[in-house]
């Protein structure tokens, strides 16, 4: 079943039969993931900690096996593989070194940690009580360094969580790019409330909705754009909206119901939608293979802001999708397209991060990373993360939470165990800002945005990042796509055309 028109190589075929056994691992447990998020009952979180869990093992067990190691070995000196096969070579190197670096019991004691993690986090911010939460978190911030340590760091342990989620980021990468763009955004921000061309309120956040009615409209909207609903992808509901590929061929997203405010969810499912298509997009030739996968959380975050951020938020995609909004929700024909823009684009700063607008959002994420590595050091302990959580906020943002649910409990990451995995948000909005400029630069994106014709956008990102996979790294794919690495230039311009005036 392996592509010999890809893989030709004899070794890395026998390593790519060989690896199938572990891809299926894999489509098991990104199966259970999505079922723990979305139908499972609450109390059947104990047995599925532990199936996880032992899957986890197995998982490692078979990818650390002498017979699997040494040919992945030996590939590694075989000189004339072309790119998919380094890039599977890669990979599995990569995955072999972290799995060999933690110890079998720690990676079980973490999964099954966050399993019961993720429902005490839930249980925390309904009732608004960080206690139920603070065991579990502080049991997760230790398992965390031990992992950290295990992994190996040489300037901060977060360089070794940081490297988890985006091959090759640092914690000076990371400083390099939020010291610059906090200051930047703090300036941007002040600019934008003195000129008030944008909204600091606006009605529609206060109108309720019949669930049904967003229904109606999140389905439609993804028809317009093209996602393939019942054929290989799903649209469910969960707490916190997320995508997951369970094969190149059943890519699932959810959303979220809230009752009010309709663009935090339609604006979530077309987010969701943009992560949904960079795997949906992954050439089929590299199914079951270890480069089957988008490359890092950086470069998926960029396709699902450019989809909620650079498409949504456009005056283009309010105008294409208005009658849309019309026929489903009857409280919009009080207002005009440019209303419903100036409503999707209101800029001010607020207590939740999924919530926040472009201009403020990334000073949630320059909160979240300094929190991050102070507790990787010991230099805060998670008791003080309230309070200082709170001070922080009103350091950048000017506000401040009157809630734990409003500020250090309303993210489900640190209950996944997923510390270093927020700087990638930013990331994702600097990726997703020079994506906009060479696609308008080569193919018009806003006149194909005003069209509907989002096959044309779709067809850009297929053939200049998605279909890759992992084949490359992020920051050579990323040369390879838009010509360099991560630049925050291209998001502070992108930010200050479309707020400021000029």
């Amino acid at each position: 079943m392996v592509d010999s028109l890809v893989f030709e190589n004899e070794v890395v075929k026998e390593i790519l039969e060989k690896y199938r056994a572990i891809w299926a691992i894999g489509h098991a447990q990104a199966l259970l993931s999505w079922d723990s998020e979305t139908y499972m009952p609450r109390g059947g979180v104990e047995e599925r900690a532990v199936a996880r869990a032992e899957l986890s093992l197995l998982a490692q067990k078979l990818i650390l096996s002498p017979e699997f190691t040494q040919l992945v070995e030996k590939a590694e000196k075989v000189e004339n593989l072309n790119d998919y096969e380094r890039g599977v070579v890669r990979v599995l190197s990569r995955e072999i070194r972290i799995m060999r670096a933690i110890p079998p019991r720690l990676l079980a004691e973490l999964e099954k940690t966050t399993q019961e993690a993720m429902h005490a986090w839930r249980a925390a911010k309904e009732t608004d009580d960080f206690n139920k939460f603070k065991p579990y978190l502080e049991k997760i911030v230790k398992l965390t360094r031990e992992k950290a340590d295990c992994l190996g760091w040489k300037d901060h342990p977060y360089d070794a969580l940081l490297d988890l989620y985006e091959e090759g980021l640092t914690t000076r990468d990371v400083d390099n790019i939020l010291t610059p763009l906090t200051s930047e955004l703090k300036s941007i921000l002040e600019k934008v409330e003195a000129e008030g061309r944008y909204p600091r309120k606006h009605p529609l956040e206060d109108v309720k909705y019949e669930r049904a009615w967003m229904e109606a409209v999140n389905s439609e909207v993804l028809k317009l754009l093209g996602y393939p609903l019942g054929e290989r992808a799903r649209l469910d509901v969960s707490a916190h909206p997320f995508t997951i590929e369970i094969g190149l061929d059943d890519v699932r997203i959810t959303t979220r119901y809230e009752g009010f405010d309709f663009k935090r969810s339609l604006l979530s499912t077309v987010h969701e939608f943009g992560h949904a298509t960079y795997e949906l997009q992954i050439d089929p030739a590299l199914k079951y293979t270890p480069i089957a996968t988008g490359v890092s959380l950086g470069v998926h975050e960029g396709q699902s802001r450019f989809w909620e951020n650079i498409v949504g938020r456009s005056r283009e995609f309010v105008q294409l999708v208005y009658p849309v909004l019309k026929k489903h929700l009857p409280f919009i024909e009080k207002y005009t397209p440019e209303d419903v823009y100036l409503y999707f684009n209101v800029v001010r700063p607020s207590l939740i991060r999924t919530e926040a607008d472009e201009v403020t959002y990334n000073l949630h994420i320059a909160l979240r990373a300094r929190l991050e590595k102070l507790m990787l050091t010991g230099e805060v302990k998670v008791g003080d993360l309230p309070e200082l959580w709170n001070n922080y906020m009103e350091e950048l943002l000017g506000v401040r939470p009157g809630r734990h649910s409003e500020g250090v409990l309303q993210d489900i990451h640190w209950s996944m165990g997923s510390i270093g995995y927020f700087p990638t948000y930013t990331l994702g909005n600097i990726v997703a800002a020079q994506m906009m400029y060479a696609m308008e630069r080569e193919v018009g994106l806003r006149e194909k945005v005003a069209k509907g014709d989002f096959s044309a956008i779709k067809e850009w990102q297929k053939n200049r990042v998605h279909r890759f996979g992992s084949t490359y790294p992020p920051k050579e794919l990323l040369k390879r796509a838009l010509g360099g690495e991560y630049n925050v230039e291209y998001l502070l311009k992108y930010l200050r055309e479309k707020y400021l005036s000029h």
